[in-house]
């Protein structure tokens, strides 16, 4: 891992500063809960939230954050009221996220989702400090322009997605030439079983009811396109620069193996654990060691069984989309996520069907190949190409597509 020496954390008796981005989504709230619990361990830099300024400022008052910032400037007003007497200042807008991402913390848990975290977790990587990687899209809008600049400044990039982390704790970095395969494990979603024929009438509330996980609406409609899992291999191959052709997925709908490394001999190293966020979290706030996190036990006796499949292309051909932009490199991985965005976002708004989601991807992503956009050399490259894909994603939606009831 990039920056990431396994050195010890606890030689000193002052508490952790941690800054969370994106705080009152599932992952800021989870990381905040562990956090309450070891206050002699632990202490909050720095706070920030979209656009609910009366939750953040809740959240910044009760665990004594010294910064809280809004990324929606019309919410400031609402922010800095709610703080009045805290001592607590109070942020607004893009600039503000960066100043949030900068502070003197320990580790930053970058957990805004979207091509939104890109800039202020750029930012905290070019500080050098221990990001908490929890914005898949950083890496796959931008991910050599990511690794590079964490490279440069010595920043130590830790995963906190379930899968990530398990590779993390599975891949033997000294072994790297040994290795013949990762595998990423997705639970198939709400949508594993059902006949294909019927995803067309399949309705924004149903896509966002998990099987296992408890996640924001975003990242559960990713979870049952299987886009996500795709974006999790884009980001497997930076984090771990691990060449396409021996990355895979694997659907296991238990989510109890979250990720495999196979060596050469013959040996299979996996990470098992129940589907509870905070046992990532846990495990990249106390990194190299480990602490007490408050999550279910697993019991295998009691479980009986484990059960895997290969992935259905035709079912989710999101999936199949994501693996072609890994593979032709450039900026198609920046589009994919622009585009996806856009359609996850429609279809939030009943605009569109479940299936019209990875069509308009699958629209972009030709013109993309038209178009022949390199890999971003900077953040504003990644902007733009990101930009490009968004507007393009709103100018192939037909109108055979809009919801008219």
């Amino acid at each position: 891992m990039v920056g990431c020496a396994r050195r010890s954390m606890t030689t000193s008796t002052t508490p952790q500063r941690i800054s969370i981005l994106g705080a009152t989504g599932s992952i800021g709230l989870n990381t905040l809960d562990l956090i309450g619990r070891m206050p002699d361990r632990y202490a909050i830099e720095a706070v920030t939230a979209n656009g609910n300024a009366v939750a953040l400022a809740e959240l910044a008052r009760k665990h004594g954050a010294k910064f809280a910032v809004v990324a929606d400037p019309d919410a400031y007003e609402d922010l800095k009221a709610a703080l009045a007497g805290s001592g607590i200042a109070a942020g607004a807008g893009p600039e503000a996220l960066v100043e949030a991402a900068t502070r003197p913390a320990d580790r930053v848990m970058a957990a805004i989702v979207g091509a939104a975290g890109l800039a202020p977790t750029l930012a905290a990587v070019r500080r050098g400090t221990t990001i908490l990687l929890a914005n898949k899209e950083c890496l796959v809008t931008a991910g050599d322009l990511f690794m590079s600049s964490a490279r440069q400044s010595g920043a130590c990039v830790l995963p906190v997605d379930s899968e990530h982390s398990a590779i993390f704790q599975a891949l033997d970095p000294t072994q790297k030439k040994d290795i013949e395969r990762v595998t990423l494990t997705a639970s198939g979603g709400p949508f594993r079983t059902w006949p294909i024929e019927r995803l067309t009438d399949a309705c924004p509330e149903e896509a966002v009811r998990h099987p296992n996980w408890s996640m924001g609406a975003k990242i559960s409609v990713d979870s049952a396109t299987m886009m996500n899992k795709g974006l999790e291999l884009i980001e497997a191959h930076h984090l771990f620069d691990i060449e396409p052709d021996r990355l895979d997925v694997l659907v296991h709908p238990e989510s109890i193996v979250h990720g495999f490394v196979a060596y050469r001999d013959g040996s299979v190293v996996a990470q098992l654990s129940e589907p509870d966020m905070r046992t990532p979290i846990a495990y990249s706030l106390a990194w190299p060691e480990r602490v007490e996190a408050p999550t279910p036990r697993l019991d295998l006796a009691e479980l009986g069984k484990l059960t895997f499949e290969k992935p259905d292309y035709e079912r989710f051909p999101a999936l199949g989309l994501a693996i072609r932009a890994m593979e032709a490199g450039g900026g198609a991985a920046t589009v994919l996520n622009a585009a996806n965005e856009i359609g996850v976002n429609l279809f939030l708004q009943k605009r569109i069907r479940f299936p019209d989601i990875a069509q308009i991807v699958e629209d972009v992503l030709e013109k993309q190949i038209l178009e022949g956009f390199g890999e971003p050399a900077s953040l504003e490259d990644a902007l733009a190409i990101d930009r490009w894909g968004r507007d393009v994603a709103r100018t192939v939606i037909p109108e055979r597509l809009e919801r008219t009831g």
